[in-house]
């Protein structure tokens, strides 16, 4: 039984309603609202249809309150971190609104079928346990300085390469949740579209033109990519080299999971290869020597690891994402103009490929001749 399916009893409901009083209230009956409350369906275990309706006693006085669950759908609520944030966002929002229902409390439902109340939160904080090590960035910029690369640093290439196609061999039936990967990707605040809503108004590398046409592209790529729902499997989701740990060895660790448990393996493995790219760009404006040997060992060890044909079908999209990130001059303000305008035409020269080249990177980098 997942916790969405948990059990919820009459009792268990008097109980928070009688917490949430400060004395004891006693349930009456339970419907679905808009459902009469008598017969034998009057007393039941909570639906997963319509807003529940709670009739119950307190002081003598009938009184009568909904308990309102988001339900799974199409329209951003398919994972339950969507659910969980409409919750709060109602409960935040729907007391300011002048005529409105008033929100009483908010609640989560434990796995023994109990209702608590988180009505006094103010804010969600994660607690993780520590793990050692330093940040994968400072191999590449290490790296990026010398000019030089050694044995460890080809074995973590391997290691990373090993972990990204073994998570990757995981996959997951849900045409719903691939749907709104694809959609995400493009339209998001943390996607293409927030990203190219980023840029400031009037900067010369990043012409409004341009950047509306990243977007329509991007969004051809969501049409074209909705069948292959059979591709959805296990992510990290923000596979960038501030977000690996090594310690001595080629023995890593990782931070900060993002946007769900499944999604597009290109995902990781453009938001990894980029880094090389980027890296290397601001060396010597291409991508070359140690960075660029680095880059193609990981390509061939992943493929080799886990042979998919498709990956250079598909991973136009998020490469072009990932490429924005790195061109933003809000997220890297100090990078140069040079570095900038290659990632920007970069970023629009994938999404006009049928297939993606990995040995083709810097004929992508430099502007498309015509005649």
């Amino acid at each position: 039984m997942t916790r969405v399916e948990a059990e919820l009893e009459p009792r268990s409901i008097g109980r928070f309603l009688s917490r949430l009083a400060g004395r004891e209230a006693r349930v009456r009956s339970l419907c679905e609202l808009g459902r009469s409350a008598s017969g034998a369906e009057a007393l039941k275990a909570f639906g997963y249809g319509r807003p529940l309706q709670i009739n119950y006693e307190l002081d003598g006085q009938l009184k009568r309150v909904v308990l309102r669950q988001v339900k799974r759908n199409g329209f951003g609520r398919e994972r339950d971190s969507d659910r969980i944030a409409d919750v709060w966002q109602d409960f935040h929002a729907f007391n300011h609104l002048p005529r409105h229902t008033q929100a009483l409390d908010m609640a989560i439902l434990t796995p023994e079928g109990e209702l608590e109340s988180i009505g006094h939160a103010r804010d969600v904080l994660l607690l993780t346990d520590f793990l050692p090590g330093r940040p994968y960035a400072d191999d590449l910029v290490r790296i990026m300085t010398t000019g030089e690369h050694s044995s460890l640093d080809r074995q973590r290439v391997d290691a990373l390469a090993d972990y990204l196609a073994g998570i990757h061999a995981v996959q997951h039936d849900d045409p719903l949740l691939w749907r709104r990967r694809l959609r995400d990707l493009v339209g998001h605040g943390e996607g293409i579209m927030g990203l190219t809503d980023s840029y400031p108004a009037g900067f010369p590398l990043a012409p409004e033109a341009d950047l509306e046409q990243i977007e329509a592209l991007a969004n051809a790529w969501r049409w074209r990519l909705k069948p292959r729902a059979r591709r959805l499997s296990q992510v990290h989701g923000d596979f960038h080299p501030f977000n690996v740990l090594f310690a001595d060895g080629p023995e890593f660790h990782v931070l900060d999971r993002s946007r769900g448990e499944w999604g597009e393996p290109a995902d990781d493995v453009s938001c990894l290869t980029i880094n090389y790219l980027f890296f290397s760009l601001q060396h010597s404006g291409r991508l070359e020597g140690a960075l660029g040997q680095l880059h193609d060992q990981f390509w061939q060890r992943y493929l080799s690891g886990r042979p998919d044909p498709e990956m250079v079908t598909v991973i136009q999209p998020w490469l072009a994402w990932r490429a924005l990130v790195l061109a933003s001059p809000q997220w890297y303000p100090t990078i140069s103009d040079d570095v900038r305008r290659k990632l920007l035409r970069f970023a629009q020269r994938v999404l006009t490929l049928e297939r993606y080249d990995p040995q083709q990177v810097n004929a992508y980098l430099e502007p498309e001749t015509t005649g």
